[in-house]
C-alpha cells in the first residue's frame, strides 16, 4: 500500500528542505518506498479533518491503510521498522546496533534539536523584545555546548554508529537547521557530516521533491 504524507502547500522555508516533511520523504527514498503527498494550507491544518490526523494542527502526517501517524520521529521509526535499510537487523551480527541507532534518533530530537529551535524562536519571534540581545548569546552558547559534545563523539567517523542509519538521518535533518546561522562552521567534522547526508542520492531526491512544491516545477531526474 502506498503511504500518503501531508506537506505545506506553501512551505515557510521557501523550499530549503527544512520543513519536516523532508525528513519523511528522505526516509521513504532511502528504503525505496513510493509515496504520495497531499498538500495542505495553513487554514486546512486547523480544520477538523486534519486535526483528526494531527491533534496539534501541524505537518507532516503519515497515512498507510488504517494507520495514521504524526511526529517525524515516530513516522521515521515506523518506516525504519517496516523496511530494511535504515536500522541494523534485529538479529545477527551486533545485536545491540539496532538499539544504538534508535538511541541516536532520540538524541537528535530530544537533546540536540530543542536549543536549535529555541534559537529560531529567539531570532524570528522575539527579536523585537527588550531582552532579546541578552537572551540570544545564552541560547547560542547552549547550542555550542551540545555541538561540542556531538563533535567529540563523532570524531573522524562518517556516521555515529557504523553505517548510515535512521539515527543519522534524523541528526543531519536537525543540524541542517543551523546552516544559515554559521554556528555549524565552528565544528568542521559536523559540517562535513551534514554534507555527507546531503550528498546521499535519497536526500537529493527528497530535497528536490520538496523544492518542486515551492517552485511549481517538477523535480529533476
Amino acid at each position: 500500500m502506498t503511504p500518503t504524507l501531508t506537506a505545506f502547500e506553501r512551505s515557510p522555508d521557501g523550499g530549503k528542505g527544512l520543513a519536516r516533511d523532508t525528513r519523511i520523504r528522505w526516509a521513504l527514498e532511502e528504503v525505496g518506498q513510493p509515496y504520495e503527498v497531499r498538500l495542505v494550507s495553513f487554514g486546512a491544518m486547523k480544520e477538523p479533518a486534519h486535526l483528526a490526523l494531527h491533534p496539534f494542527g501541524q505537518i507532516p502526517t503519515y497515512e498507510e491503510g488504517d494507520l495514521a501517524l504524526f511526529e517525524t520521529g515516530a513516522i521515521v521509526f515506523h518506516i525504519a521498522e517496516r523496511h530494511a535499510g535504515l536500522l541494523p537487523p534485529a538479529s545477527g551480527g551486533d545485536a545491540n546496533a539496532r538499539a544504538r541507532a534508535i538511541t541516536w534518533m532520540f538524541a537528535a530530537l530530544n537533546t540536540v534539536e530543542p536549543p536549535i529551535l529555541e534559537l529560531e524562536t529567539a531570532r524570528l519571534l522575539e527579536g523585537d523584545r527588550s531582552w532579546s540581545a541578552q537572551r540570544l548569546p545564552l541560547v547560542e552558547e547552549r547550542i555550542r555546548n551540545r555541538l561540542g559534545q556531538l563533535s567529540a563523539r563523532l570524531g573522524n567517523a562518517d556516521w555515529f554508529d557504523g553505517g548510515f542509519s535512521a539515527g543519522d538521518l534524523m541528526m543531519v535533518s536537525v543540524l541542517l537547521r543551523l546552516k544559515s546561522s554559521g554556528i555549524l562552521d565552528g565544528y568542521p567534522n559536523l559540517a562535513a557530516y551534514v554534507a555527507r547526508g546531503e550528498a546521499r542520492p535519497a536526500y537529493k531526491r527528497a530535497f528536490d521533491a520538496q523544492l518542486a512544491v515551492f517552485t511549481g516545477k517538477p523535480p529533476t531526474a
